[in-house]
């Protein structure tokens, strides 16, 4: 049975990879190990070891505490990435596309759409 922990770490390392437009064949090799285990770490099939995440963290260029967030209120499915917005590709795409604009330019964006969504104060 898959522990809820290794579900969010998994999902935390498939979600930093797809941000800095990494396959899971890149981070394999990075990482000294094949694609397959990287699946494995993503879907929460297999643990993976504090080794391991060491080398992930370094290879993905987070620190390791990267993998936790999200989980300080205890473990509830509801919490975890699982039902996260980033879970969608075309947010995750919407999110690195934004990322990719300039400081400024972004800043101005993001106002513009606090106001298009009506959450301006």
């Amino acid at each position: 049975m898959k522990h809820p922990v290794d579900i969010h770490v998994g999902k935390r390392v498939r979600h930093r990879r797809w941000m800095v437009s990494m396959t899971q064949q890149q981070l394999a090799e990075k990482v000294g190990i094949k694609f397959q285990q990287i699946q494995k770490y993503e879907t929460g099939m297999n643990r993976v070891s504090a080794s391991r995440l060491w080398e992930i963290a370094d290879a993905l260029e987070v620190p390791i505490s990267y993998f936790f967030e999200g989980l300080e209120g205890g473990i509830d499915p509801s919490t975890t990435l699982a039902g996260d917005v980033l879970a969608d590709k075309e947010a995750l795409e919407l999110v690195r596309s934004y990322y990719a604009i300039p400081e400024n330019q972004r800043r101005q964006l993001f106002e513009l759409a606090r106001v298009l969504s009506g959450a301006a104060a």
